[in-house]
């Protein structure tokens, strides 16, 4: 009744378990086809957009994986190298260990059917001894895996640093070409990802192709080469059945990474505009914006998480169950058919069966059929004696040899056919493992090549409907050095992609000692003159003379001030270091007279000296940082110096003295201002913005010398010629006013009047009024 009862419930489970397995299985088949769907859809735009890449293991993947390799490891003799040998010598040394423990759990259990205890208490005590080198072995493979993490990361990491601060490549890769999105989050994460998968791989593949190659050999040995087909029949089933259903788990790491990227930059210009965003009160646009780009990334992870989950069950149903039950049957092999089994099951079976024909209490039986070595084996006897006595020691054995030799040969078959099915599921693992590997691989392949292309000035232009007048990929501009002279010969200022002209072939010439004033309408393309002179954006035709870039040659101030990381002395030497001071023969005292041409002499006492350490950008007011700009400027002291809105938070008085100080130091200066006031320091007057008169662009340009009776009958007339235009405009405006009253319900006071009158009490009341 009782077995009755117990088959029953094992039937109920079975059913359960099936039912189970089908309904994953389905889901999971449900879930894989509407995945299949949305990449066609995906793959029907990426023939739209050509920037749409197919992420998979692929030859494309080894030919990525091949060249960062090469980076990781530049020469056999690198530590890299000697990580991984000492990490495959502790995989192999693992896996020797593995089958002596798969040896002696045998000849436990067939000591413990046998009731035989001196020989369990001696089998006991060698898989404790074993235990020590196997827990050392476990920690080292570990250590190593986290050193070879490290030490790909560190290659890898220098490498890309170099490319990306080396001929502005930082700078270029954010403003001039938009192939890779997010180079900080590529640096600091996605290279940390790629460096821990590829060394976790390594180790959760290279050490179950050993397990395989070794329990295989070991299998063989004792189930006999059927038994071995067998296995390879499920294996290779099992991987076509796995990879004909995995999903594109490399493309999904791809997609995470550079959502994880944009929420990260979300932050990022968080933190970098705080004070402006405070400003305007704009903490719930802000919010939504974060949680928009943060819901976009859950979502992303969640259908992710659904998809394993189907996936991971299937996966497991698999590898774990179907295989632990292929794996009993053929362990099962040498005791339902001897026949077949190996060579080494059937010397022991024959050496069992001549020592009983014999009748002699030979020696015991090992596990390769032979007699235990008297070294090892005659030091555990002895404890072994102490301990169980003459007793246990004279005690029959309760079940025959051969039964026994059956009983820990299926034992130890059983351990490593469970050993050998992990090692199979740890292999089908990888692929996942694999496939997410191909996501990071194609991320930080496509970053090198992009930054190598940008370290040499190889751009690649957006797509866009309308043709350029340039294309960033010709560029036929030429440099000339020339430490004496700024000079422009028919020079187009253009935008990067070379959309927009914003100056027509520029033409001046500012030998040393002659200073320039450039002005102009804001966005006429005043600082874009100084990303052409200073190499940041392309030069597309024409000649550039200028100065070779060095510190002491020519020095560019920009408009919003940079305060780096470092003491209050790096702020001033910037972007020298305090080595580099030292070195040059300077000290603390040349410093502090500097501030005070600068009229920052308090600033050391305020701040703790010149060794203390602070949020600069936070201390400093915006006049106070402009200032320590013009220290760096006095503390170089270069020949040409070029300034861009470079005291506009800087008091008249105190900039009158700042320029005046500059030109007795021997500087030339090239300044873009909007003030008046600074004409006096200038030789020269480079107007940009005016209108051609023949295209009517505003691309046009006039260079005048200041000071000069023409220069002051030009801007006379040029000032006049303004008043004019904007005078012929005053019916509009008047109009248009009246317009705005209407509509503002403001023109009810001049209703009685007409005329002029009517038009002045309109003025008069709506400029009361809106004040």
């Amino acid at each position: 009744m009782l077995s009755t009862l117990l088959a029953d419930k094992r039937r109920s489970l079975l059913a359960l378990g099936t039912a189970t397995a089908a309904a994953g299985g389905a889901r999971f088949l449900v879930l894989l086809l509407a995945r299949r769907a949305k990449a066609a859809k995906a793959a029907k735009a990426a023939r739209i957009d050509k920037r749409v890449v197919k992420v998979a293991v692929d030859a494309r993947f080894w030919r990525q994986l091949k060249y960062i390799l090469k980076i990781c490891v530049p020469r056999w003799r690198s530590s890299s190298i000697i990580i991984l040998s000492l990490h495959t010598f502790f995989l192999i040394l693992r896996t020797y260990l593995t089958v002596i423990v798969a040896r002696i759990d045998g000849r436990l259990v067939k000591d413990m059917v046998a009731a035989d205890g001196r020989s369990f208490l001696k089998s006991l005590i060698y898989f404790m001894a074993i235990s020590i080198p196997a827990t050392y072995t476990n920690s080292m493979i570990r250590y190593l895996q986290s050193k070879l993490a490290i030490a790909l990361r560190s290659k890898l990491t220098n490498h890309v640093q170099a490319l990306y601060m080396s001929n502005n490549t930082y700078y270029k890769a954010i403003n001039l070409d938009n192939r890779i999105d997010g180079a900080d989050q590529l640096i600091t994460t996605d290279i940390n990802r790629f460096c821990t998968a590829l060394a976790n791989l390594y180790s959760n593949l290279g050490k179950p192709v050993l397990d395989i190659i070794i329990f295989n050999y070991q299998l063989t040995r004792t189930i006999g080469f059927t038994g071995m087909w067998g296995l390879m029949v499920n294996y290779v089933v099992t991987a076509t059945i796995l990879r004909a259903i995995t999903p594109p788990f490399g493309k999904m790491a791809a997609e995470q990474a550079k959502l994880e990227g944009d929420f990260r930059s979300a932050h990022s210009r968080l933190i970098t505009n705080a004070e402006e965003i405070a400003f305007y009160n704009g903490e719930d646009l802000e919010k939504s914006i974060l949680d928009k780009t943060y819901s976009r990334l859950i979502k992303h992870i969640n259908g992710i998480y659904r998809i394993r989950i189907a996936y991971n069950m299937f996966e497991d149903f698999i590898i774990k169950y179907s295989w632990s039950a292929v794996g009993l049957i053929i362990a099962s092999i040498p005791v339902f058919f001897p026949d077949v089994a190996g060579d080494r099951t059937k010397r022991l079976e024959a050496a069992i069966a001549l020592q009983e024909s014999q009748g002699s209490a030979a020696a015991p039986i090992d596990d390769d059929g032979e007699g235990l070595g008297a070294g090892v084996s005659s030091a555990v006897s002895a404890a072994t004696d102490l301990l169980v006595g003459a007793a246990t020691e004279n005690a029959a054995p309760t079940i025959d040899r051969k039964t026994g030799s059956r009983t820990q040969g299926f034992i130890t078959n059983k351990r490593l056919m469970l050993s050998l099915a992990d090692a199979g599921g740890r292999i089908m693992y990888s692929y996942k493992e694999l496939s997410e590997l191909a996501g990071y691989t194609y991320r930080v392949y496509n970053m090198l090549r992009v930054l190598e292309d940008l370290s040499k000035d190889k751009f690649v232009r957006p797509e866009s409907t309308a043709e350029p007048s340039f294309t960033i990929e010709h560029r036929e501009g030429k440099i000339v050095y020339d430490d004496n002279v700024i000079r422009f010969t028919d020079t187009p200022i253009v935008t990067p992609y070379g959309d927009t002209i914003l100056v027509n072939n520029l033409s001046v010439d500012i030998p040393a000692g002659n200073h320039l004033m450039i002005t102009g309408p804001n966005g006429a393309g005043k600082t874009s003159i100084l990303r052409v002179l200073s190499g940041l954006w392309p030069h597309f035709a024409g000649t550039i003379s200028r100065p070779a870039p060095k510190l002491s040659s020519i020095m560019y101030l920009p408009q919003r001030p940079y305060l780096a990381i470092g003491s209050l002395r790096d702020q001033i030497i910037y972007p020298h270091s305090h080595a580099d001071m030292i070195k040059a023969g300077r000290t603390d005292a040349e410093l502090t007279d500097i501030l005070k041409t600068v009229y920052l002499d308090y600033i050391p006492g305020r701040e703790g000296g010149w060794e203390a350490v602070k949020e600069w950008k936070d201390v400093f007011s915006g006049g106070e940082k402009q200032r320590v700009q013009l220290a760096r400027l006095f503390y170089h002291r270069p020949r040409f110096a070029v300034l861009d809105e470079a005291t506009s938070a800087v008091s008249t008085d105190v900039e009158a003295l700042l320029y005046t100080s500059a030109k007795e130091a021997g500087m030339t200066l090239v300044t873009i201002s909007h003030r008046p006031s600074l004409f006096k320091y200038h030789t020269y007057l480079l107007r940009i913005g005016e209108t051609d008169e023949t295209t009517g662009s505003h691309a046009a340009w006039v260079v005048e010398q200041i000071g000069t009776a023409e220069s002051l009958s030009l801007s006379m007339e040029h000032e006049v010629h303004k008043l004019e235009t904007q005078m012929m405009g005053m019916d509009g405006l008047r109009s248009r006013l009246t317009e705005i009253n209407r509509e503002l319900s403001l023109d009810g006071r001049g209703d009685d009047k007409d005329g002029d009158e009517a038009d002045d009490g309109d003025l008069k009341h709506a400029k009361r009024t809106l004040i």
